[in-house]
Protein backbone atom coordinates (compact mmCIF):
# COMPACT_ATOMS: atom_id res chain seq x y z
CA UNK A 1 0.00 0.00 0.00
CA UNK A 2 0.87 3.75 -0.95
CA UNK A 3 1.89 6.23 1.69
CA UNK A 4 1.03 9.62 1.12
CA UNK A 5 3.37 11.96 1.08
CA UNK A 6 2.68 15.09 2.94
CA UNK A 7 2.68 18.09 0.49
CA UNK A 8 5.98 20.39 0.32
CA UNK A 9 5.77 24.21 2.56
CA UNK A 10 6.23 26.51 -0.56
CA UNK A 11 9.63 28.00 -0.43
CA UNK A 12 10.33 31.63 -0.79
CA UNK A 13 13.37 33.49 -1.25
CA UNK A 14 13.70 36.68 0.54
CA UNK A 15 15.20 39.45 -1.76
CA UNK A 16 16.15 43.56 -1.10
CA UNK A 17 17.82 46.25 -2.35
CA UNK A 18 20.02 48.05 -0.02
CA UNK A 19 19.80 51.72 -0.44
CA UNK A 20 22.69 53.70 0.28
CA UNK A 21 21.24 55.42 3.19
CA UNK A 22 20.21 52.52 4.79
CA UNK A 23 22.40 50.83 7.49
CA UNK A 24 23.62 47.31 7.61
CA UNK A 25 22.17 47.02 10.90
CA UNK A 26 18.45 48.56 10.07
CA UNK A 27 18.63 46.46 6.43
CA UNK A 28 19.36 43.18 8.10
CA UNK A 29 16.80 43.93 10.85
CA UNK A 30 14.04 44.69 8.21
CA UNK A 31 15.10 41.42 6.06
CA UNK A 32 14.90 39.34 9.55
CA UNK A 33 11.62 40.20 9.80
CA UNK A 34 10.21 39.59 6.43
CA UNK A 35 11.14 36.09 7.12
CA UNK A 36 9.56 35.65 10.22
CA UNK A 37 6.44 37.05 7.79
CA UNK A 38 7.18 34.49 5.71
CA UNK A 39 6.97 31.99 8.55
CA UNK A 40 3.67 33.35 9.24
CA UNK A 41 2.14 32.72 5.95
CA UNK A 42 3.69 29.09 6.14
CA UNK A 43 6.86 29.57 3.91
CA UNK A 44 9.91 27.97 3.86
CA UNK A 45 12.48 30.70 3.41
CA UNK A 46 15.13 28.33 1.26
CA UNK A 47 17.39 31.76 0.43
CA UNK A 48 18.54 35.35 0.65
CA UNK A 49 18.91 37.42 -2.37
CA UNK A 50 20.66 41.35 -1.66
CA UNK A 51 21.52 44.45 -4.10
CA UNK A 52 22.98 47.69 -2.88
CA UNK A 53 21.97 50.39 -5.18
CA UNK A 54 21.50 54.42 -4.89
CA UNK A 55 17.97 53.54 -5.98
CA UNK A 56 15.68 50.73 -7.09
CA UNK A 57 15.56 50.01 -11.04
CA UNK A 58 12.37 51.73 -12.58
CA UNK A 59 11.76 48.55 -14.67
CA UNK A 60 12.22 45.87 -12.22
CA UNK A 61 13.37 46.65 -8.59
CA UNK A 62 16.94 44.80 -9.22
CA UNK A 63 19.30 45.96 -11.90
CA UNK A 64 19.90 43.64 -15.14
CA UNK A 65 22.51 41.71 -14.45
CA UNK A 66 21.27 41.20 -10.65
CA UNK A 67 17.87 39.93 -12.19
CA UNK A 68 19.55 36.80 -13.83
CA UNK A 69 21.45 36.17 -10.86
CA UNK A 70 18.19 36.08 -8.94
CA UNK A 71 16.56 33.69 -11.46
CA UNK A 72 19.13 31.28 -10.99
CA UNK A 73 19.29 31.13 -7.51
CA UNK A 74 15.29 30.55 -7.76
CA UNK A 75 15.99 27.83 -9.78
CA UNK A 76 18.80 26.54 -7.78
CA UNK A 77 16.52 25.89 -4.26
CA UNK A 78 13.42 25.30 -6.31
CA UNK A 79 11.68 28.35 -4.48
CA UNK A 80 7.93 29.50 -5.33
CA UNK A 81 7.37 32.74 -4.69
CA UNK A 82 9.80 35.63 -4.28
CA UNK A 83 9.37 38.37 -1.52
CA UNK A 84 10.67 41.67 -1.75
CA UNK A 85 11.17 43.90 1.34
CA UNK A 86 9.72 47.21 -0.18
CA UNK A 87 6.05 48.18 -1.95
CA UNK A 88 7.23 48.08 -5.92
CA UNK A 89 4.80 49.02 -8.10
CA UNK A 90 2.77 47.00 -10.32
CA UNK A 91 5.08 47.27 -13.39
CA UNK A 92 7.74 46.61 -11.39
CA UNK A 93 5.98 43.35 -9.91
CA UNK A 94 4.84 42.16 -13.27
CA UNK A 95 8.65 42.16 -15.13
CA UNK A 96 10.87 41.11 -11.99
CA UNK A 97 7.75 37.70 -12.12
CA UNK A 98 8.63 37.56 -15.55
CA UNK A 99 12.25 37.29 -15.47
CA UNK A 100 12.52 35.19 -12.66
CA UNK A 101 9.96 32.74 -13.68
CA UNK A 102 7.70 32.82 -10.61
CA UNK A 103 4.99 34.71 -8.26
CA UNK A 104 6.66 38.16 -6.81
CA UNK A 105 5.14 39.40 -3.15
CA UNK A 106 5.74 42.65 -2.04
CA UNK A 107 5.95 43.19 1.64
CA UNK A 108 2.60 45.10 1.56
CA UNK A 109 0.98 42.12 -0.55
CA UNK A 110 2.61 39.79 2.28
CA UNK A 111 1.13 41.37 5.16
CA UNK A 112 -2.21 42.07 3.59
CA UNK A 113 -2.36 38.44 3.10
CA UNK A 114 -1.14 37.47 6.69
CA UNK A 115 -4.28 39.68 7.69
CA UNK A 116 -6.38 38.20 5.50
CA UNK A 117 -5.74 34.98 6.83
CA UNK A 118 -5.97 35.84 10.80
CA UNK A 119 -8.92 38.05 10.76
CA UNK A 120 -12.03 36.61 12.70
CA UNK A 121 -15.01 38.90 13.54
CA UNK A 122 -16.80 40.56 11.04
CA UNK A 123 -15.38 44.28 11.00
CA UNK A 124 -11.93 42.90 10.90
CA UNK A 125 -12.44 40.89 7.71
CA UNK A 126 -14.10 43.86 6.24
CA UNK A 127 -11.48 46.23 7.14
CA UNK A 128 -8.84 43.86 5.66
CA UNK A 129 -10.99 43.23 2.33
CA UNK A 130 -11.34 46.92 1.76
CA UNK A 131 -7.54 46.88 2.20
CA UNK A 132 -7.10 44.18 -0.37
CA UNK A 133 -9.44 45.90 -2.49
CA UNK A 134 -7.24 49.16 -2.46
CA UNK A 135 -3.98 47.23 -3.11
CA UNK A 136 -5.21 45.31 -6.07
CA UNK A 137 -6.98 47.97 -8.28
CA UNK A 138 -3.76 49.41 -9.56
CA UNK A 139 -2.51 45.91 -10.26
CA UNK A 140 -5.34 45.19 -12.68
CA UNK A 141 -4.40 48.51 -14.53
CA UNK A 142 -1.00 47.21 -14.93
CA UNK A 143 -2.44 43.19 -16.36
CA UNK A 144 -5.09 44.70 -18.37
CA UNK A 145 -2.62 47.17 -19.90
CA UNK A 146 0.44 44.63 -20.26
CA UNK A 147 -2.34 42.42 -21.87
CA UNK A 148 -3.13 44.99 -24.56
CA UNK A 149 -5.34 45.17 -27.25
CA UNK A 150 -6.87 41.60 -26.70
CA UNK A 151 -8.85 42.92 -23.52
CA UNK A 152 -10.99 45.20 -26.37
CA UNK A 153 -14.19 46.32 -25.32
CA UNK A 154 -17.34 44.25 -26.51
CA UNK A 155 -20.23 46.50 -25.94
CA UNK A 156 -23.91 44.88 -24.60
CA UNK A 157 -21.81 41.16 -23.75
CA UNK A 158 -21.84 39.74 -20.44
CA UNK A 159 -23.78 42.84 -18.82
CA UNK A 160 -21.22 44.80 -19.59
CA UNK A 161 -22.15 48.61 -21.14
CA UNK A 162 -20.92 49.67 -24.53
CA UNK A 163 -17.25 50.52 -24.53
CA UNK A 164 -16.78 48.99 -21.10
CA UNK A 165 -13.53 46.19 -21.14
CA UNK A 166 -12.92 43.88 -18.96
CA UNK A 167 -10.17 45.54 -17.05
CA UNK A 168 -12.77 48.08 -16.62
CA UNK A 169 -15.62 45.97 -15.11
CA UNK A 170 -13.39 44.65 -12.71
CA UNK A 171 -12.20 48.21 -11.67
CA UNK A 172 -16.30 49.32 -11.15
CA UNK A 173 -16.95 45.75 -9.21
CA UNK A 174 -13.79 46.66 -6.62
CA UNK A 175 -14.86 50.57 -6.53
CA UNK A 176 -18.50 49.26 -5.38
CA UNK A 177 -17.72 46.55 -3.01
CA UNK A 178 -15.23 48.73 -1.01
CA UNK A 179 -18.23 51.08 -1.35
CA UNK A 180 -20.46 48.57 0.07
CA UNK A 181 -18.03 47.38 2.89
CA UNK A 182 -17.29 50.79 3.92
CA UNK A 183 -20.98 51.39 4.73
CA UNK A 184 -21.37 48.07 6.40
CA UNK A 185 -17.98 49.17 8.45
CA UNK A 186 -19.96 52.64 9.22
CA UNK A 187 -23.08 50.95 10.47
CA UNK A 188 -20.99 48.21 12.47
CA UNK A 189 -19.17 51.14 13.91
CA UNK A 190 -22.12 53.13 15.18
CA UNK A 191 -23.32 50.31 17.02
CA UNK A 192 -20.24 49.47 18.77
CA UNK A 193 -19.81 53.36 19.58
CA UNK A 194 -23.40 53.25 20.93
CA UNK A 195 -22.47 49.67 22.65
CA UNK A 196 -19.27 51.37 24.61
CA UNK A 197 -21.07 55.00 25.42
CA UNK A 198 -24.01 53.00 26.89
CA UNK A 199 -21.32 50.11 28.81
CA UNK A 200 -19.05 53.37 29.61
CA UNK A 201 -21.96 55.29 30.96
CA UNK A 202 -23.34 52.13 33.34
CA UNK A 203 -19.94 51.18 35.01
CA UNK A 204 -17.40 54.18 34.41
CA UNK A 205 -14.65 52.19 33.87
CA UNK A 206 -11.06 53.07 33.61
CA UNK A 207 -9.44 51.71 29.83
CA UNK A 208 -5.87 50.87 29.14
CA UNK A 209 -4.64 49.96 25.95
CA UNK A 210 -1.43 47.67 24.72
CA UNK A 211 -0.07 49.04 21.98
CA UNK A 212 3.49 47.73 20.82
CA UNK A 213 5.09 46.54 17.90
CA UNK A 214 3.79 42.90 16.60
CA UNK A 215 5.50 39.90 18.66
CA UNK A 216 6.41 41.98 21.62
CA UNK A 217 4.39 39.90 24.36
CA UNK A 218 1.28 41.75 24.36
CA UNK A 219 -1.28 38.64 24.52
CA UNK A 220 1.38 36.71 26.94
CA UNK A 221 0.94 40.70 29.08
CA UNK A 222 -2.95 40.27 28.53
CA UNK A 223 -3.54 37.12 29.69
CA UNK A 224 -0.96 37.66 32.62
CA UNK A 225 -3.51 40.97 34.03
CA UNK A 226 -6.97 40.03 32.64
CA UNK A 227 -6.52 35.75 33.45
CA UNK A 228 -8.01 35.52 30.01
CA UNK A 229 -7.41 32.89 27.21
CA UNK A 230 -5.86 35.62 25.22
CA UNK A 231 -3.88 33.44 22.01
CA UNK A 232 -0.08 33.41 22.47
CA UNK A 233 1.96 32.87 19.53
CA UNK A 234 5.57 32.82 17.89
CA UNK A 235 3.70 35.05 15.16
CA UNK A 236 3.85 38.02 13.56
CA UNK A 237 0.16 39.05 13.83
CA UNK A 238 -0.90 36.57 15.57
CA UNK A 239 -4.37 38.41 16.42
CA UNK A 240 -6.54 40.92 14.63
CA UNK A 241 -9.56 41.69 16.54
CA UNK A 242 -9.27 43.70 19.62
CA UNK A 243 -9.99 41.52 23.17
CA UNK A 244 -11.13 43.67 25.81
CA UNK A 245 -10.91 42.08 29.44
CA UNK A 246 -11.09 43.51 32.77
CA UNK A 247 -7.52 43.78 34.66
CA UNK A 248 -7.96 40.77 37.57
CA UNK A 249 -7.40 41.00 40.47
CA UNK A 250 -10.28 44.11 40.09
CA UNK A 251 -9.16 47.47 41.35
CA UNK A 252 -11.22 50.88 42.18
CA UNK A 253 -11.99 52.18 39.81
CA UNK A 254 -12.33 49.21 37.43
CA UNK A 255 -9.97 49.17 34.61
CA UNK A 256 -10.56 47.85 31.45
CA UNK A 257 -7.58 46.49 29.10
CA UNK A 258 -8.09 45.59 25.42
CA UNK A 259 -4.84 44.38 23.09
CA UNK A 260 -4.25 45.70 19.62
CA UNK A 261 -3.29 45.13 16.54
CA UNK A 262 0.61 45.14 16.69
CA UNK A 263 2.69 47.37 14.91
CA UNK A 264 5.63 46.75 12.31
CA UNK A 265 8.06 48.63 9.98
CA UNK A 266 6.41 50.06 7.02
CA UNK A 267 3.27 49.21 7.71
CA UNK A 268 0.91 50.06 4.92
CA UNK A 269 -0.79 52.97 5.02
CA UNK A 270 -4.08 51.71 3.76
CA UNK A 271 -3.87 48.86 6.47
CA UNK A 272 -3.52 51.92 9.10
CA UNK A 273 -6.65 53.63 7.60
CA UNK A 274 -8.81 50.21 7.68
CA UNK A 275 -8.06 49.01 11.37
CA UNK A 276 -8.27 52.60 12.42
CA UNK A 277 -11.21 51.22 14.40
CA UNK A 278 -9.73 48.43 15.94
CA UNK A 279 -6.86 51.28 16.87
CA UNK A 280 -9.04 53.40 18.26
CA UNK A 281 -8.92 51.91 21.19
CA UNK A 282 -5.73 53.16 21.82
CA UNK A 283 -7.15 56.36 21.13
CA UNK A 284 -9.98 55.61 23.84
CA UNK A 285 -7.65 55.07 26.17
CA UNK A 286 -6.73 56.76 29.35
CA UNK A 287 -3.15 55.03 29.52
CA UNK A 288 -1.15 53.34 26.53
CA UNK A 289 1.00 50.49 28.23
CA UNK A 290 3.83 50.37 25.37
CA UNK A 291 5.26 46.65 25.50
CA UNK A 292 8.85 46.92 23.85
CA UNK A 293 10.84 43.42 23.35
CA UNK A 294 13.75 44.19 25.22
CA UNK A 295 15.95 41.08 23.99
CA UNK A 296 15.70 42.03 20.22
CA UNK A 297 18.64 43.88 19.50
CA UNK A 298 16.37 45.91 16.84
CA UNK A 299 13.99 47.50 19.65
CA UNK A 300 14.86 50.86 19.63
CA UNK A 301 13.67 51.02 15.68
CA UNK A 302 10.59 48.95 16.79
CA UNK A 303 9.87 51.35 19.50
CA UNK A 304 10.01 54.42 16.71
CA UNK A 305 7.69 52.62 14.93
CA UNK A 306 5.15 52.44 17.35
CA UNK A 307 5.62 56.05 18.26
CA UNK A 308 5.09 56.84 14.84
CA UNK A 309 1.91 55.17 13.89
CA UNK A 310 0.37 56.36 17.74
CA UNK A 311 1.26 59.85 15.89
CA UNK A 312 -0.03 58.91 12.74
CA UNK A 313 -3.87 57.65 14.38
CA UNK A 314 -3.81 61.34 16.53
CA UNK A 315 -2.69 58.97 20.10
CA UNK A 316 0.12 61.45 20.41
CA UNK A 317 -1.17 62.90 23.66
CA UNK A 318 -2.39 60.26 25.04
CA UNK A 319 -0.13 59.23 28.32
CA UNK A 320 1.71 55.83 28.46
CA UNK A 321 3.48 53.91 30.61
CA UNK A 322 6.80 51.98 28.84
CA UNK A 323 7.28 48.61 29.50
CA UNK A 324 10.43 46.26 28.28
CA UNK A 325 9.08 42.86 28.60
CA UNK A 326 10.95 39.92 27.87
CA UNK A 327 14.19 40.90 29.67
CA UNK A 328 14.63 37.48 31.02
CA UNK A 329 15.92 36.62 27.19
CA UNK A 330 18.03 39.34 26.88
CA UNK A 331 18.69 43.01 27.32
CA UNK A 332 20.49 45.15 29.90
CA UNK A 333 18.27 46.02 32.46
CA UNK A 334 20.47 48.64 34.19
CA UNK A 335 21.35 50.71 30.79
CA UNK A 336 17.24 50.30 29.73
CA UNK A 337 16.11 52.24 33.26
CA UNK A 338 19.17 54.75 32.79
CA UNK A 339 18.06 55.59 28.95
CA UNK A 340 14.25 55.53 30.00
CA UNK A 341 13.42 57.06 33.34
CA UNK A 342 10.01 55.96 34.75
CA UNK A 343 9.93 52.49 32.68
CA UNK A 344 8.99 48.89 33.59
CA UNK A 345 11.75 46.15 33.04
CA UNK A 346 9.94 43.07 33.63
CA UNK A 347 9.27 39.88 32.18
CA UNK A 348 5.49 38.16 31.87
CA UNK A 349 6.58 34.95 32.67
CA UNK A 350 7.54 36.00 36.45
CA UNK A 351 4.38 36.60 38.81
CA UNK A 352 6.48 39.12 40.59
CA UNK A 353 6.82 41.64 37.46
CA UNK A 354 3.06 40.77 36.38
CA UNK A 355 2.24 42.10 39.84
CA UNK A 356 4.64 45.15 39.69
CA UNK A 357 3.15 46.17 36.67
CA UNK A 358 -0.84 45.31 37.68
CA UNK A 359 -0.15 47.87 40.66
CA UNK A 360 1.62 50.66 38.42
CA UNK A 361 -1.49 50.41 36.26
CA UNK A 362 -4.13 50.52 39.07
CA UNK A 363 -2.13 53.68 40.31
CA UNK A 364 -2.25 55.48 37.76
CA UNK A 365 -6.31 55.02 37.76
CA UNK A 366 -6.26 55.90 41.05
CA UNK A 367 -4.04 59.43 41.37
CA UNK A 368 -7.25 61.25 40.60
CA UNK A 369 -9.55 59.55 43.49
CA UNK A 370 -10.96 61.31 46.41
CA UNK A 371 -12.52 60.11 49.77
CA UNK A 372 -15.68 61.01 51.52
CA UNK A 373 -17.73 59.45 54.93
CA UNK A 374 -21.07 57.78 54.21
CA UNK A 375 -23.83 57.18 56.83
CA UNK A 376 -25.88 54.05 55.07
CA UNK A 377 -29.01 53.69 57.34
CA UNK A 378 -29.89 49.89 57.86
CA UNK A 379 -33.26 50.78 55.88
CA UNK A 380 -30.63 51.15 53.05
CA UNK A 381 -28.11 48.58 52.92
CA UNK A 382 -29.43 47.39 49.76
CA UNK A 383 -27.29 50.10 48.62
CA UNK A 384 -24.37 48.16 49.49
CA UNK A 385 -23.88 46.43 46.69
CA UNK A 386 -23.39 49.76 44.72
CA UNK A 387 -21.17 51.49 46.94
CA UNK A 388 -18.45 48.20 47.02
CA UNK A 389 -18.56 48.51 43.18
CA UNK A 390 -18.06 51.82 42.61
CA UNK A 391 -15.84 52.97 45.64
CA UNK A 392 -13.01 50.78 47.80
CA UNK A 393 -14.48 51.31 50.95
CA UNK A 394 -11.43 52.04 53.85
CA UNK A 395 -13.06 51.59 56.51
CA UNK A 396 -16.61 50.49 58.17
CA UNK A 397 -18.35 51.57 61.57
CA UNK A 398 -21.76 50.40 62.77
CA UNK A 399 -23.92 52.31 65.00
CA UNK A 400 -27.30 52.27 66.39
CA UNK A 401 -28.95 53.71 63.29
CA UNK A 402 -26.39 52.51 60.43
CA UNK A 403 -23.36 52.31 59.27
CA UNK A 404 -20.74 54.92 58.60
CA UNK A 405 -18.52 54.04 55.33
CA UNK A 406 -15.03 55.64 54.52
CA UNK A 407 -14.65 55.53 50.61
CA UNK A 408 -12.41 55.87 48.25
CA UNK A 409 -13.74 56.79 44.52
CA UNK A 410 -14.02 58.61 41.21
CA UNK A 411 -15.22 62.24 42.14
CA UNK A 412 -18.11 61.40 39.83
CA UNK A 413 -19.17 58.00 41.95
CA UNK A 414 -18.27 59.82 45.24
CA UNK A 415 -19.87 62.88 44.66
CA UNK A 416 -22.98 61.16 44.02
CA UNK A 417 -22.98 58.86 46.47
CA UNK A 418 -22.21 61.75 49.04
CA UNK A 419 -25.39 63.51 48.09
CA UNK A 420 -27.83 60.61 49.03
CA UNK A 421 -25.75 59.23 52.34
CA UNK A 422 -23.29 62.32 52.52
CA UNK A 423 -22.21 62.67 56.73
CA UNK A 424 -18.71 64.60 55.96
CA UNK A 425 -16.37 65.13 52.80
CA UNK A 426 -12.47 64.32 52.48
Amino acid sequence: MTQAVAPRSKRAIVAAVQLARVSDLEFNASLAELRQLAKTLGFEVAGTFTQKRAGFDKAAYFGTGKREELRLLREGHAADVILIDHEISPSQAFNLEKEVGCEVMDRTMVILEIFHRHARSRIARAQVEIARLGYMAPRLREAAKQAGPKDRARSGTGGRSGGESHGELDRRKIRDRMAELQAELDGMALGRNTQRARRQERQGLARVALVGYTNAGKSTLMRALTGSEALVADKLFATLDTTVRALDPQTVPRVLVSDTVGFIKNLPHGLVASFKSTLDEALEASLLVHVVDASDPGFERQLAVTEEVLDEIGAKNVPRLLVFNKIDRGGDEVALRAKYPGCIVMSARREGDIARLHGAVAAFFQRELVEAELFLPWSAQNMRGEVFATCKVLEERPDAEGAFLRIRGEPEAVKRLSERFGRGGA
